[in-house]
């Protein structure tokens, strides 16, 4: 009995471990949103203070498909994906909204100044409860909203020319669809 009570606490603390190491080089794609095929979140966002781009709030995302991105400035990868916001904006001229999340107006504004500025509206998440209720888990992340309002596909991470391809374009078309 004794060898059993002490067995129990090791066998269990050596499941744990490898579930953990099960995990850790899993793909944080697989995480989905408990959103997807809900409406989006009601919220209503201030706009970035100083810049001409107007905010938005739950009711803008209805009337046609839109892309959602979370992104700051402090964000590396914000930075490296943002160049192919850019080129998606100017390629399909889809509705392209930005929640500016945990920012500094003046670096927000400096940030979009020198890599340009794709959003058709922006909000200032300056508390990150519009992205808490959006199930953000950092920054960048990518969603797509048909005209109803409903979340229709999310992006966890930074967007890749191969992501746009072959996941954020097919969700766009089947927003439209």
């Amino acid at each position: 009995m004794r060898y059993v009570l002490f067995a129990l606490p090791l066998i269990l603390l050596a499941g744990l471990v490898a579930v953990f190491a099960s995990s850790i080089d899993r793909d944080p794609q697989l995480i989905r949103s408990v959103l997807i095929d809900k409406p989006a979140p009601q919220f209503s966002m201030p706009a970035v203070e100083g810049l001409a781009t107007p905010s938005f709030d739950t009711a803008a995302l209805k009337g046609e498909p839109t892309v959602v991105n979370v992104w700051a400035s402090w964000c590396i990868p914000c930075r490296a994906e943002h160049p192919l916001l850019v080129d998606l904006k100017a390629e399909t001229g889809v509705r392209l909204f930005g929640i500016n999340q945990a920012d500094a107006p003046e670096n927000a504004r400096a940030f979009l100044d020198e890599l340009g500025n794709p959003y058709d509206r922006i909000g200032a998440d300056r508390d990150r409860r519009v992205s808490i209720d959006w199930g953000v888990y950092g920054v960048p992340e990518t969603f797509v909203v048909d005209a109803n309002g409903i979340i229709t596909f999310k992006h966890v991470g930074p967007l890749t020319p191969d992501a746009i391809e072959t996941e954020l374009l097919p969700a766009i078309e089947a927003a439209r669809g």
